[in-house]
């Protein structure tokens, strides 16, 4: 009999961003701008005592034939404020915001993340995204968007960037006190110098560090090159793969990086993207998935997702009818602006697609959405409990980031009767028992290196700290 302890399931609450997983035109949604749907979501999952609130974000809506797509929401107002806001109305939960390297300089970033674990008392957490089109990009000064290889190679670099400027602050700094009349210790804060091919800084970094001396870093990317960068930089992966054996592999693979990079398996937890669709017996949560998944990918979304594939208008045809007999036009793959579906062999696919559904008897509408289904747990409170705990304890995740279908009650019954049935089982903390995320996560806090025989600061220097 194994001796092993249990593993503790890490949890996140996502509040979606652009996409089509949110379905607003349902009667029990409710606003996703007003700040009372975002507090409602992260004083419940606190409640629920979740590691995190995730919040998504994109830099510009997509646009499919020049309109916008079907269920993505319009108005939502900037991630930090929004957080810096949650701040205010939480006390332990972590708070998670997507923040893109490719359009954003590292002063401003280390900066803004800096404020937010300072206000928040550690409990700050940078999604790191880079672009994937000139679609994005044709919003930025900087204009079009950098070639592939490229993206990782900037992000790295702001990553370096932002890290110096975090650590060019001493762990015993002590900030001035005016009334005193008292200044930071001399040589509390160093100078950063850097000269790079994405960035140049140089100066003094005005903010302190926060109480988790980085910010916890999340990132996404699924590529080799965004494994590999995963896991050099990553604190935390928000993957794809959250069915068991895809998400065993995945944790294998990026986990099995980490040595090359001097870092051990627990510095870095894998937590997927899931959604969880709960009744009172398993053919009645079915019967609800099945529901949400035809609120979510409506007739006109079915033809849009297919049109990016076959570069072709497909208007003309039926949704619950049969899939194209056309082919591809492989040289027209730009229909959907902001976030296209990358198919390397378009025409390879539709052939795919076409078999499945002949031998499914799907319509256009079933295949898009048995094609598109992220996974996730379906079935009694009990059931997706056993699940959730299963995938952890045998490695195929550290947790999850759940996804609800709704805003911002999508989770409450997964928050009512889910989490007390982890917590019963001793999978899942039923208080805090630390102050900041990077506790919750059992990650450490970095350090800074010792700073021993620095040269006297420049006259410069010691007049932006205040020194005479």
């Amino acid at each position: 009999m194994s001796t092993r302890p249990r593993k503790q399931i890490h949890l996140g609450a996502h509040f979606p961003g652009v996409n089509n997983t949110t379905v607003w035109s349902d009667p029990r949604s409710r606003s996703q701008i007003d700040f009372a749907s975002f507090e409602h979501l992260a004083r419940r999952a606190e409640d629920a005592k979740l590691d995190f609130f995730f919040l998504a974000e994109g830099l510009r809506l997509r646009e499919h034939k020049g309109r916008i797509h079907d269920l993505d929401v319009v108005g939502r107002p900037d991630t930090l404020p929004v957080l810096a806001a949650l701040a205010a109305v939480t006390d332990r939960l972590g708070l998670a915001g997507t923040i893109n390297t490719t359009f954003n300089e590292p002063w401003e970033l280390a900066k803004q993340f800096a404020t937010l674990d300072l206000l928040s008392e550690g409990r700050a957490a940078w999604n790191l995204v880079t672009s994937p089109d000139a679609f994005t990009g044709a919003n930025f000064r900087r204009g079009g968007y950098l070639p592939y290889p490229e993206r990782y190679a900037r992000a790295a670099e702001v990553v370096e960037v932002t890290r110096a400027l975090w650590d060019s602050w001493d762990d015993d700094a002590v900030l001035a006190d005016r009334i005193a009349g008292e200044f930071l210790r001399p040589g509390s804060v160093r100078p950063v110098a850097h000269h790079g091919t994405y960035a140049d800084v140089v100066g003094l970094f005005e903010t302190p560090r926060g109480p988790q001396g980085h910010p916890v870093l999340f990132q996404a990317g699924d590529s080799a090159d965004g494994r590999d960068f995963a896991a050099r930089t990553a604190d935390v992966v928000f993957s794809a793969h959250s069915t068991f054996d895809a998400g065993r592999a995945f944790c294998e693979d990026v986990k099995g990086r980490l040595a090359a990079h001097g870092r051990e398996r627990d510095s870095l937890k894998i937590l997927p993207a899931t959604v969880v669709v709960l009744g009172d017996t398993p053919a009645e949560a079915e019967e609800r998935a099945r529901e949400i998944r035809l609120q979510q990918v409506s007739g006109p979304t079915a033809i849009a997702f297919l049109e990016q594939v076959w570069g072709r208008d497909l208007e003309a045809y039926d949704p619950e009818g049969p899939l194209p007999d056309v082919d591809p036009d492989t040289e027209n793959l730009s229909i959907t602006r902001g976030r296209v579906r990358h198919a390397k062999d378009p025409a390879a696919v539709a052939e795919a697609w076409r078999e499945q559904a002949e031998a499914n008897g799907w319509s256009i509408r079933e295949l898009v959405i048995q094609v598109t289904s992220r996974g996730g747990f379906v079935g009694t409170p009990q059931q997706v409990a056993d699940d959730i705990d299963r995938h952890v304890q045998e490695d195929a995740s550290d947790g999850f980031i759940l996804v609800p279908h709704l805003t911002p009650g999508g989770l409450d019954d997964v928050f009512d009767r889910v989490v007390p049935l982890l917590q019963e089982r001793g999978s899942f903390r039923t208080e805090y028992e630390g102050t900041t995320l990077r506790e919750h996560l059992g990650l450490a806090r970095p350090g800074t290196a010792p700073r021993a025989a620095d040269p006297e600061p420049s006259a410069a220097s010691a007049e932006l700290v205040g020194r005479p």
